[in-house]
């Protein structure tokens, strides 16, 4: 089992491959994770948001982490998270017991969003089952904090009381909250104590400024190489004087990207369609609710992304 401590760096929240009936394109899994370790991430979060994970069966889940194995036979230190929480207590228990079983690095939970207004202490007690009844020790559990999306934030005051009562099972958190201030707050609460994934493509060097120690973010689909160069530079393990200048330059394309993408939300149909325009890879359909984003937005998207020079296929 992976030490949760050698979770870092960079994560594609990834998407995933689709047949015309909506089940997951299993043989298709590989091939892109390949893609996505020879662009520079360390890792991904399968069946996260961008990946749509709520849409999908335990069974789907499963099937998809399944398939995602077979890319440690070319990159043995790529890293596999999954994300296993539902609104059900005991589902959410049982996924993620069978992640660990099956050899994921780690799971990342979403409270249970049904119930928006529980308090703390419900939250600490729910995430508190998953940990001592699903999570082997040594395992790494990151809460997932997306308030814009399950309405249930993950206070800095909860994030504090699990890792204090699970410091074996609780890394730390995946930050979504796109809110600048919160990231310095949790770098100011937590400094090393606690493993923070950006979730904020913009907020990416002021997140590892305050101490994350890395993204975990949808654009990494497809600008993984200048999140990439962020991290490095700031981890000092860029090797030239120029350095620091190329990693404002990454940031700053970074934010533009980001920008131009989120007015054409959601995100999975939109970066289905870029992914399928700028690399050898099938357009993939999304899972209703969702649909395909129209082609005129689409090209809209790229010609702005053009304009600004925020250019995707590096």
């Amino acid at each position: 089992m992976t030490d949760h401590r050698q979770l870092y760096g960079v994560y594609a929240a990834a998407l995933t491959p689709l047949l015309p009936d909506f089940s997951p394109a299993l043989n298709d899994i590989p091939p892109f994770l390949s893609f996505l370790a020879g662009r520079g991430c360390h890792g991904v979060l399968l069946m996260g948001t961008t990946g749509e994970g709520p849409s999908f069966t335990p069974a789907d889940r499963l099937a998809v982490l399944r398939a995602a194995l077979v890319v440690r036979q070319q990159n043995p230190d790529f890293r596999l998270l999954l994300g296993t929480g539902t609104p059900s207590l005991e589902e959410t228990i049982q996924l993620t017991r069978l992640a660990f079983d099956l050899g994921a690095d780690g799971v990342v939970v979403l409270p249970p969003y049904y119930f928006r207004k529980a308090s703390d202490d419900g939250l600490f007690a729910w995430f508190g089952q998953v940990l001592s009844r699903a999570v082997p020790t040594g395992g790494a559990l990151l809460g997932y904090h997306i308030p814009s999306l399950t309405g249930v934030p993950l206070s800095l005051d909860l994030l504090a009381r699990l890792k204090d009562a699970y410091p074996d099972r609780f890394a730390g958190v995946k930050d979504s909250s796109a809110d600048a201030e919160h990231a310095r707050s949790l770098g100011q609460r937590f400094g090393a104590d606690l493993q923070v994934f950006s979730g904020t493509d913009s907020l990416f060097s002021l997140a590892l400024e305050a101490g994350a120690v890395g993204c975990i973010t949808a654009m990494a689909n497809l600008c993984s190489p200048d999140s990439r160069l962020v991290w490095e530079a700031f981890q000092g393990k860029a090797t030239d004087a120029s350095a620091p200048a190329k990693q404002a330059r990454a940031q700053s394309r970074l934010s533009g990207t980001r920008a131009v993408m989120d007015r054409y939300p959601p995100n999975p149909p939109l970066y289905k369609a870029m992914l399928a325009r700028l690399h050898p890879f099938a357009h993939w359909p999304v899972c209703p609710p969702l649909l395909p984003t129209p082609v005129d937005l689409v090209e809209r998207a790229l010609a702005e992304l053009q304009a600004g020079g925020e250019a995707l296929d590096r």
